[in-house]
């Protein structure tokens, strides 16, 4: 089939590659446009816009998909079906209409949960030991298009946001191409998603990563891994935010009360209103990211000290760390 790709971020590559790889011919991309990017704010191409130079197809960046000059285009590269994994606008009909088979989204949850912007994250954060990916059929309510495949992958005890991403975007590039070649070869024939385990999966806000020690440990180890890389879990230090990577719960560990600090030679632990965790990399307001030991080396918090605790001169709603 003659396919255009849309997708923006890295996650979406390994599907670019994978469908530039396989039997479809891949006649061009969709990505968002390029985007302020580093410390000078340069505007960057996507990755995905990086990634399709290579393959001498058009690279079409619409400010949005409703724009009659962006159909035209469309309509003039004559796709089949149009691959999508992560494009990041939402589709008008009028565009959805364009192709033959329709746009087709790698989607990174068991459909029906999740639905929605943050799927891996709020499976890690609800704690679910098997998540996975779905190809669907895109139709104008949000991801509830009837499914062509299904992919599971587990739920490791130490999986952050972004390793699942990763291997949710290896496996899932193999299953959209499978999907395309069942329905190129009329195969494959997609069926409407179950009626229960329906779940929504809203954008992570920065406020939401905000750490309360008042919860338990395992509660605080998973929103600390949904959370990872992006936005970042964090709290706060003498009123000064700081991003916490994953936490190792330890029973062992000394006696806390909720955010007080222990510190000893090679280790930092908090308290929770369960057991205390022992903090990994962290990374303080204006400083660069360190394990927890070099960090409380260099600031030197006092018996006592309770993370959380706003003051006066917070920076808690400032610039980012």
């Amino acid at each position: 089939m003659r396919v255009v790709f849309a997708g923006t971020p890295e996650v979406a590559v390994p599907a670019l590659e994978a469908i530039a790889a396989s039997s479809h011919e891949l006649v061009g991309v969709v990505t968002r446009p390029d985007a302020p990017a580093g410390r000078g704010r340069k505007l960057t191409p996507s990755p995905v816009a990086q990634v399709a130079e290579q393959y001498d197809v058009p690279i079409l960046k619409p400010d949005h998909p409703r724009e009659p000059d962006f159909q035209a285009q469309l309509r003039e590269l004559e796709p089949d079906c149009c691959p999508v994994v992560a494009y990041g606008a939402l589709l008008p009909q009028s565009a959805l209409d364009i192709p033959e088979h329709g746009w087709i989204n790698l989607h990174f949850s068991v459909l029906p949960s999740w639905r929605g912007a943050a799927p891996v994250q709020r499976s890690i954060w609800a704690g679910d030991e098997v998540t996975g990916a779905t190809t669907f059929q895109i139709v104008k309510e949000l991801d509830a298009g009837p499914m062509f495949g299904v992919m599971t992958q587990l739920v490791r005890p130490d999986d952050t946001a972004g390793t699942m991403f990763a291997k949710l975007a290896e496996g899932g590039a193999g299953l959209m191409v499978q999907t395309l070649d069942g329905i190129e070869d009329g195969s494959l024939e997609a069926r409407e998603q179950p009626a229960e385990g329906l779940s929504y999966a809203p954008k992570i806000e920065v406020e939401d990563a905000r750490i309360d020690w008042e919860h338990p440990a395992v509660a605080i180890d998973r929103q600390v891994r949904a959370c990872t890389p992006f936005p970042g879990a964090w709290t706060t230090y003498e009123g000064e935010r700081m991003k916490i990577e994953p936490v190792t719960i330890d029973p062992d560990g000394p006696a806390l009360a909720p955010g007080e600090i222990a510190v000893s030679k090679n280790a930092v632990h908090v308290g929770t209103s369960t057991q205390p965790v022992r903090l990994g990399v962290v990374k303080a307001f204006g400083k660069k990211a360190m394990p927890a030991a070099d960090w409380a080396r260099g600031s030197h918090p006092g018996a006592g000290t309770v993370l959380g605790v706003s003051t006066s001169s917070t920076n808690e709603t400032g610039e980012s760390s």
